[in-house]
Formats: C-alpha cells, structure tokens, sequence
C-alpha cells in the first residue's frame, strides 16, 4: 500500500445517487464528531474507487484523509497493510519480503486516532480485499470500534463483502441503462458536463457531494449523477475524437457489452473508429476494450484452488452453446467434472453450495450461473488456449454421446436406403462447442452448424448457432447471410438489440469481393430489417422495405416472400392505409398460396374494395383454418377474419386458440401480438375484465421483446377498458401512453382506439361537450379521420356525446350523415351488437313522439345479442330521455336495471352516472348518507350532482347540458345550495366540496 493524503480531481459520477447519499450521510456524521466504518463492494469496473476518491475529495477541506492504494508490497508481505496506510514503519532497515511488526486491532485504532486530533479523519483503503488474513481483521476490528466521539470513519472498497463481514456494506450494482446511456453519451462528445462551485443550504442528500463532482444541484436522481470512471478506476473519459453522433444500433450493442460496467464501456468505446461509432462500418467481433477489466475480474482467480479453475472454465465454456443469461446446466458439468477426475464432494459442494467456488457460482433450479456475468467471460478471456479448446471439445463430446436435444430428424428412423453405416446426427449444442474449439474458420463446420440450427431449437438457440456459423465462415457474402439468419432468429426470439446488432456486422460488401452475392442473402437482410421495425419504427417504413425485401426474395426464397408480404399488410393496416394493405395483399397473389391463405387475401381485398359480400363468404372459410390446427399465424388470421366479419365470438376463440399455440410452439416475439388481438376480441364481445388481464400480460411481453409499437397498440386496449371499469386517471395514462408511442410511428389504429377511449371516459364523468370533441374529427371525412377499420366503432359514442352537449339534432346534418353511414355498416357486419346501437343513435336523433319506439327496439336487440355494458348504456339513455319528459317514475326502471349492470361490470363511473340520474329521478341510489357527510347532507341528490357540477368548474348552462335540466332550474337549486351550506360564491363551494 502506499500513503497519500492528496486526492485526485473529481470526476462526474453517473447513475450513482443513493450511492453518493450514503457516503454524504458517513461524511455528515463524521463531521459532526462521530465516526464508522463503511464497506464498498462491487466487482472491477464498477467505480468503487471513484467513489473512494469522491469522498476523499470531498473531507479534504474538513480535515486530514489517509488513503492507501493496492501495491505489490502490501500484498505479499504479512501485516503490511496497516503500516503502509498509517506511514514509514519504524523498522526501515527489514528487507523488503520480510514481515511487518504484528499491529493489534486495538492498536491500530489507537495509532487511526491520533492523526484527527483536533479533526475529523477520514480513512480509505482501496481493495482491502488484497490485504493479508492478519491485516483485514485487524483494520475490520478497529474500524468496528469507531464510534460516537471518535472523529475517525474508515471507509474501505473491496471486490466482495466476504473480507470485511460484520461492518456495513454498501454493494454496487451495474449501471442502469439511462445511467449507462448518459455515460456512453459522455465518451462520444454527446453531452457536455460543466461543474458546479457550490450547493446551496438545505440541499437533498447526496447534493454536497455532488457538488464536489461536478452534479447540479437540484437535479432529478439519476439525471446528472451515475458513474464515469477515470484514471482513478482506469478508465477512459475523452470522448472519441471525429464522433458527431452514434448510432442507435451501435449504441444498443455497446450498452449490451459492457452490461453495466462503467470501465468496460469507456474501454470497448474507446477501441471503435469513428465510422464504426457512426454505423458506417460493421463493428469487429468480438468487440476489442474490455481486456483491463476482463484482468481485473481474472486476478481473483489467481489465488483459487486448480480443481476450482478446472470448474470454473467447464461452467463458463458451457454457456457458449446456450442463449444469453440461460447459464449452463449442472448434470452436463457435474458430468464433465467427473471426467476431468474432480472429487465428486467437491462437485456437489460446488454446484449446489457455491461455497467451494467462493461464491462466484450460483445454481438456480437445474442451471448453474455466474454470479456476475462479466466472470465467465473473464474465466475464458484468462484461460489458455490449449485448455479453453480442451474444455470445449470435452463438453462436445458428452453433448454427442447423450444426443442433448438432438438435431432435427434425429428421432426419425433412417430411409430404408440409408447405408448401415452412417454417423447418428450430431447435437446442436455439440456442434456449437466443436465451433468454439476451432482454432480459426472452417467452412465446413460452419456449413454442418447452418444445416442444424432448425426447427425443433428454440429460435436463441438457432441465433445463436448461426452466428458462431459466421465466424466460421471464410466467404464475406456467405458470412453476411449466416449472420442475418441469425438476427431473424433473434428476433422471433424476443430479443430484437441483438438481431440489430448482428444485422449492424453484416456491413456492406467489401469492395473487389469476388463473385455476386446469392440471391437469398441479398434480401434476408432488408427484410429481417422490416420485420424489426414492423413491431418497433414507423409503420409506414416497414412497409416500403418490407415489399423491397419481397422483391428480392420473390423468385428464391417463396417463404420469407409470402412473410415479408403478409408482414407488409399488417404494417399497412396499423398505419390505416388501405391503398398499400391491398397492394401488398394483391402482390401475394402471384405467389402460390395454400387454400385458406388465399381465401383471407382474397376475402379480405374484397371488403376493402367495396365487395362486401363476397368478401364476407370468402373470409368464413377462414374461421376454422386447415391445414396445422396449432399454426399460431393461421390463428391470428383467423381472428382478425372474424372481427372483419363482426363474429366476435369466434374472434374470441381464434385468439384463445392462437395464444395456446404461441405459448407451446412459439415464437415468443408473437406474444405480445397473440395477447393483443384476443384482449381486442374480448372488448368487442364486452369481457372488459378479460381483456384488460390479457393486456397488461401482453403489455409486459411487449416491454420485454423490445417491442414498443405493440406496447402502443396494448395501452389503447388498455384505456378502452380502464374507459369502462375506471378510474378516469388510468383511462388517461394508457391512452397517454398509446398516443405517445403510436403518433412517431404513424399507428393510426392505435390512435384512434386511444382517442374514442378518452372519449368514452368523458361520457362515463358526464363531460359529453368534451367527449363530442374528441370524436368528431375521427367520424368525419377530414384529414383528421379515423382508422378505416375502427372509425365506425366510434359513431355511436360520437352520437350520444354530440346530443348529450347540447347539439340540436335537426341542426346537425353531420350526425345524420354518420348514423346513415353507421347504418350501412351494420348491415354489411355479424356483430350481433351493432343493430342494438344503430337503434339507440337513431332514438336520440328521433323526434319525441318517435324516440320512445326506438328505444324499445334497441333494447329488443340487446336483449337478443347479449352484452350487458351497452344494454345499460341504451337503459341509461332510455331512462335519462323519460326523466327529461317528467315522466319519472316511469325513468326509475331503466335507470335501476342500468345501475345493477354497470355494477355487475365493474363500470364504476358509468355506475354513479345512473345512481345519479336515478336519484335525480326520486329514488335513492348508492350509499346512505349520515352525519358524517357533514353539511352536505341537508342537500337533495340533484343539489348534490350540482354542486359538484358547479366545484368543478361547470358554468349553469353546462351543467343544465350535463344533468338534462334548463339553466333556470339550476339556477334555482344553486341558490338552494348556497343557502343550505351558508356560504355566498361558487369558490366556498369548491373550497367545501374539496375538503
């Protein structure tokens, strides 16, 4: 160790907020005359010595700081910690391996006091992990006995907890990843950081420290603080000279690398071109930088035992066949470490305990993990070749001779022609081990790897096989192509930054490259980039490429043709563009289609073209698809079919169906998709509290599989259901949500599902004027115009809205114009509710004397297709207009059989809608009042509705809209109010009503 009482500048710490509270709360508590002790832990990279030195830096001005640095000298020699850290030992003339004067804890505190006479002492030893058995308890046991009085807090920073148990610890985690974000942003010239001189009194914690690295006072957490290590932690913090912007995909992957690690960021980033920051050319593979901390993490290893070597390299070359973060599995290295001759108790204590790998193992159920990720990498990053090549072609070999997970076909019986002799098929998995332990390319282990990495592996594991593939390989244009497999694979597998990623490698074609590229490798890429924005960018950009992916694959690839096409389609569809939906589903045309996949396109171009009919009967051939009952495509179609159709019951069904199939077969980049149509499904066929559970599971799916344009389309599921059961709030954060993400990626489905839900919900708070603006531009035929398959949906709500706020219905031409509209929809569309809805907009709009026959009607047909939330809206309209006409007591059946559905739907704020109107009408709904209502109970049911009208902030004329009243009338009970609860102004009101 060497003494130094200087401590470097500070530098600006990223992600690190809590971290820097706690070291402010040691420092604050020092200062005042206390003291302790403190214990860092984190592995290498992770910025506990910039922490160490923040602190330093920030007692500096305070009083004395002794900090004492790993070096050679107090690592080899016995008690030579606690002398270099307290100075010159007075036996100076001991030769250099000669052991130190045994220092007792008790002395050691004393001799830590003496230097804070007068001031507080602020002690740091960094990686005190690396001081001798005798040292580190010495130091542990005087730092335990700091306390109240003392002036002395010891603050130590080690690679784990274990060294020092008993004192206090404060783990590291890696960085989150705004917090790495903001770093990356750092290393590349992204953002500029300035310094700040002072903090202000009465600062939050952790501002004062802060301060003394550079933060802004103020600021949110984790807005300018987190983790850039420097020269203090070895790394890197220039930015890249000539870098004006990185690119998304290469920003994902270095984040992706470094996982965390703040060190390893700086190194990985500092290694990159320019170019390569920018996305002009492929990155290297692996990526160069991380060789400092990979070290780091490998000098622990050192001081292990060889048999725990041994296991450790087994485990972490097992991982390389397996997906990211799936860890390896213990049988297959419970089984090679027996082969290797390890004792079988140390294999069990290690695989189960992970006490006999100190720690650095966990096993969770039948896997076995690193207890940080970077481990395994460092483990074969340290390891020599002939022993990394070793472990590989061992774990091959018990990968073939037990057939794990055998390639496919592997259980099917040979052809009766198949010579005697043929070798079995080799595993995957066996394969991908031979891969790593190839010294350079083969080409023809890459070729045996591509041919195996198919169905029945799991889409990771086809990924990932793929891609050792292409290191393989010796041709560029063959390596792009494997590697572009890759990436699909990795997308159907949910995880599209790595398909991003590999598809950033494939980089274009080096210039003087011999020979043309296939023709299936020229569109793979393009069209595996479509796919991905299909599900994450614009719609109207997944569109476009992925019809020029099917231009390019059309005459050598009819599979991923008849994809990219239906995926085309679909991108067409959710952007509400029916001129390129038919143009994409007319180019299937061309291709041979199996016979229910051509009913669905042709049934389907039929209803966009205005052949409604034959569309219909083409599309019923699709309601129960042949071919593979469990095909979760086929399913999905056969949902959104029946919806065209309006049988939400078999909609109903298809996407039950469907969601069974992705869940047992996969992929699992369709679930989200399989979640979404079957909550939609189950909001037509009013099942609010279904779909609203479906959503939320496909919400998270979403989240999880990077896909944020079926996040958007989920969230307006979930605010049309929230528009039902309530509460407003979240009515208004999921369409928030849905408009968000659906308005730069041009989802006009989802912004319209959004937009009527924001609607519907105003209805339900008897805001009508508000909801009737919301509708009218998506009913319309402005430029403003809903999506062409949802905007009918919307009419009925747009209707009741408009004539609830006051709009004359024989001063509107526009709503007759849409009912009429309306009207020839539901006589083209099976959904059985539709006539019920045409019935109830047409009694709204009818004269008095026919409005009453109207709403009987509607009701017949409620009463015939079922449906329980509508059926209470069309009572509650019903039950409103009689109220309306004086005839109360005739008003109070609806309203009751309205309130009792609404409650049987959960439909909270529609319920206390017709709880009002029913007390309005003379009979009481809802809880009782009693004395604890305070002076609103002297007031009627209608005096109370208006008053929380009037709270609100309603004038009297929109609360005689909102309420079916004359303003005179509210004007009367007002004042009625006002006397009742002695106050003279509508703000006492609001004022009473709020508290």
């Amino acid at each position: 160790m060497t003494p130094s009482t200087t401590v470097r500048s500070p530098l600006r710490l990223y992600g690190r907020d809590d971290e820097l509270a706690t070291l402010e709360s040691l420092l604050e508590q020092l200062w005042r005359g206390g003291g302790g002790g403190l214990v860092l832990a984190a592995p290498p990279g992770l910025g506990r010595t910039a922490l160490l030195r923040a602190a330093a830096d920030a007692h500096r001005d305070r009083g004395p700081v002794l900090y004492a640095t790993a070096a050679s000298t107090g690592r080899s020699v016995p008690g030579g910690g606690p002398v270099e850290l307290l100075g010159p030992s007075p036996t100076a003339g001991l030769s250099p391996a000669a052991p130190y004067p045994v220092i007792t804890p008790e002395a050691l505190a004393r001799r830590l006091r003496e230097p804070g006479t007068g001031h507080p002492l602020l002690v740091c030893a960094d990686d005190a992990h690396t001081w001798d058995p005798a040292s580190r308890s010495a130091l542990a046991c005087a730092a335990r006995g700091l306390g109240p009085g003392s002036r002395t807090a010891v603050l130590l920073s080690v690679a784990d907890g274990t060294a020092f148990a008993g004192l206090p610890t404060l783990h590291l985690a890696p960085l989150d990843e705004g917090a790495a974000s903001a770093l990356l942003d750092r290393l590349t010239g992204g953002t500029a950081l300035g310094t700040v001189p002072g903090t202000p009194p009465g600062a939050a914690p952790g501002t004062a420290l802060g301060a003394a690295l550079g933060a802004t006072p103020g600021a949110a957490p984790g807005a300018t603080l987190g983790t850039a290590v420097g020269t203090a932690s070895g790394a890197a913090h220039g930015a890249a000279p000539g870098t004006e912007g990185i690119d998304p995909v290469v920003r994902a992957e270095l984040l992706r690398e470094a996982a965390g690690n703040p060190r390893l960021l700086a190194g990985l980033t500092g290694r990159l071109t320019p170019d390569q920051l920018a996305g002009r050319t492929p990155l290297p593979c692996p990526l160069p930088g991380g060789e400092a901390v990979l070290a780091a993490h490998a000098e622990r290893l050192d001081g292990l035992p060889d048999r725990t070597r041994t296991l450790l390299l087994l485990a972490a070359a097992a991982q390389e066949h397996e997906p990211d973060g799936a860890g390896a599995d213990a049988l297959l290295l419970l089984r090679a470490g027996t082969r290797c001759g390890l004792p079988r108790e140390f294999l069990d204590r290690a695989l189960l305990g992970a006490t006999a790998t100190d720690g650095l193992l966990q096993r969770a159920g039948s896997r076995v993990h690193f207890a940080h990720r970077l481990v395994s990498r460092a483990v074969l990053h340290h390891a020599p070749w002939p022993h990394r090549r070793a472990a590989h072609e061992l774990l091959a070999t018990l990968l073939a001779e037990t057939g794990d997970r055998a390639s496919p076909g592997a259980s099917s019986p040979p052809p009766p022609d198949a010579p005697s002799t043929a070798p079995p098929p080799v595993p995957l998995a066996a394969l991908v081990q031979r891969a790593c332990a190839a010294p350079g390319p083969d080409a023809a282990l890459a070729a045996r790897l591509e041919a195996a990495a198919g169905a029945p592996f799991p889409h990771a594991e086809r990924s990932a096989a793929l891609a050792r593939a292409a290191l393989l390989s010796t041709e560029p244009a063959l390596r792009a192509a494997r590697l572009a497999a890759a990436a699909e694979q990795a997308g159907l597998a949910g995880d599209p930054a790595l398909a991003r990623a590999l598809l950033a490698r494939t980089g274009p074609r080096p210039p003087g490259t011999a020979g043309p590229a296939p023709e299936p490798a020229r569109g793979l890429a393009p069209y595996v980039h479509g796919m991905l924005a299909l599900r994450s960018g614009p719609a109207a950009d997944a569109h476009e490429a992925l019809l020029a992916a099917a231009a390019l694959l059309g005459p050598h690839d009819p599979r991923r043709t008849l994809d990219a096409l239906l995926g085309a389609a679909e991108a067409a569809w959710a952007a509400g563009d029916p001129l390129g939906y038919l143009d994409a589903m007319n180019r299937l045309a061309r291709t041979p289609l199996e016979a229910g996949l051509e009913h669905y396109r042709a049934g389907m171009c039929a209803v966009l073209e205005g052949r409604t009919a034959e569309g219909h009967a083409l599309l019923r051939h699709c309601l129960d698809p042949a071919g593979d009952p469990g095909a979760p495509a086929a399913l999905l179609r056969a949902g959104v079919a029946a919806l065209v159709l309006g049988d939400v019951a078999a909609a109903c069904r298809a996407g039950a169906r469907a969601l069974a199939a992705v869940r047992t077969r996969g992929p699992d980049a369709l679930l989200p998709q399989a979640l979404e149509h079957l909550a939609y499904a189950e909001l037509r066929a009013g099942r609010h509290a279904g779909a609203r559970a479906h959503a939320l599971e496909g919400l998270h799916a979403a989240r999880r599989t990077g896909q944020p344009n079926s996040s958007a389309h989920l969230h307006a599921v979930l605010a049309l259901a929230a528009s039902v059961e309530g509460p407003a709030e979240a009515c208004a954060a999921h369409a928030d949500a849905a408009l968000t993400g659906a308005g730069p990626h041009g989802l006009s489905q989802a912004v319209t599902l959004a937009t009527w839900a924001r609607a519907r919900a105003d209805l339900a708070s008897g805001r009508p004027g508000e909801a009737a603006a919301r509708l009218a531009p998506l009913v319309g035929t402005g430029p403003g115009r809903g999506h062409f398959a949802a905007r009918m949906l919307a009419v009925p709500c747009w209707v009741e809205a408009a004539v609830l706020g006051g709009r004359q219905p024989e001063e509107s031409r526009e709503l007759h114009a849409a009912v009429d509209e309306f009207a020839s929809w539901a006589a083209r569309t099976a959904d059985p509710g539709a006539p019920a809805q045409l019935a109830r907009c047409r009694a709204l709009l009818a004269p008095a004397d026919e409005a009453d026959a109207r709403y009987a009607e509607a009701l017949a047909h409620h009463g015939r297709a079922g449906g329980d939330f509508e059926r209470a809206r069309t009572q509650l309209m019903y039950g409103q207009w009689l109220r309306r006409r004086r005839r109360t007591r005739e008003a109070r059946g609806p309203l009751r059989d309205a309130l009792v559905a609404f409650q049987c739907c959960s439909a909270r704020a529609w319920a206390d809608r017709a709880a009002g109107e029913l007390r309005a009408a003379g009979e009481p709904a809802g809880a009782p009042r009693n004395a604890a209502d305070g002076p609103l109970a002297a007031l009627t049911p209608q005096q109370l509705r208006i008053a929380r009208c009037v709270a609100e902030g309603a004038t009297n004329r929109e609360v005689a809209l909102r309420l079916s009243l004359s303003p005179r009338t509210v004007d009367h009970h007002l004042r009625n109010v006002f006397a009742a609860l002695g106050i003279r102004s509508r703000t006492e009101l609001a004022r009473l009503l709020a508290a």
